[in-house]
């Protein structure tokens, strides 16, 4: 599915019926990656898995990227599909972009998870993203990344160019702790002690920020700790936390 909203078209897929999950995708991502988590849409939700603006089959004719904008996006698509209130699942960028959804309208976001989502980039990660290439993401990630992105090598090498972009840009990643003191959904942090682009300490910097937050620190956990092995953990604990089964335990 697709939709025209603010100069691109978005296009998303949906399983399951219930009430709205919103999977949010990672930098180099796509929604479809959902199918690498769940095995089948988690019972009682709407799984929505939009492709951010460049990202698989949506389209970013002007070429420039914030999360800022991505979050402007689905906020406009929440809106066409008459969604004011959503759960979330964000993964890395994704989970940038759903605080910048949590901070410009706190009412939109009923609950989240964010998994190695920072609040800004440290030095260690823009080392890494100044020189992001083909070469640092391997032949077997590239071919998923050619799989995803339906546009071709252009859209390929815009996406790298965004990449290390970040590694300069100062003013989209920078969520202090008064702006993070603005959500109100309950929020569960996810991050990997292990994480070469974000030290865990910044999963302790969210947690003392954000006010109905959790944290859970994954030991041995890299990038994105909730894949392959740690999946069936990580559905579990994600939805018992999405479905209030913590808020309830106190």
């Amino acid at each position: 599915m697709h939709i025209d909203v603010e100069g691109i078209e978005l296009h998303w897929e949906e399983a399951g019926e219930g009430e709205p999950l919103l999977w949010i995708h990672g930098g180099m991502g796509g929604g479809s990656d959902w199918r690498y988590i769940f095995k089948e849409p988690p019972s009682g939700y709407r799984l929505l898995a939009p492709d951010l603006r460049g990202h698989g089959a949506s389209t970013n004719p002007s070429g420039s990227f914030t999360f800022r904008q991505c979050a402007a996006d689905l906020r406009a698509w929440l809106r066409h599909l008459e969604l004011p209130r959503v759960k979330a699942i964000g993964l890395s960028g994704g989970g940038i972009t759903a605080l910048h959804m949590a901070t410009a309208q706190p009412a939109l976001m009923e609950s989240m998870v964010l998994v190695s989502a920072p609040p800004y980039f440290p030095a260690q990660a823009r080392a890494i993203q100044r020189q992001f290439s083909e070469a640092m993401v391997g032949g077997a990630e590239m071919e998923r990344m050619r799989q995803r992105h339906r546009r071709g090598e252009p859209q390929m090498q815009q996406l790298f160019e965004v990449a290390r972009g970040f590694a300069d840009s100062y003013d989209d990643v920078n969520f202090t702790p008064p702006y993070l003191s603005t959500i109100t959904a309950e929020t569960l942090i996810v991050f990997g002690d292990r994480d070469p682009l974000y030290p865990v300490s910044l999963a302790f910097e969210l947690h003392a920020a954000i006010p109905r937050s959790y944290l859970w620190v994954v030991p041995g956990g890299g990038h994105g700790p909730v894949f392959r092995d740690a999946a069936p953990r990580f559905v579990e604990t994600a939805l018992a936390f999405l479905g209030g089964d913590w808020s309830r335990s106190g």
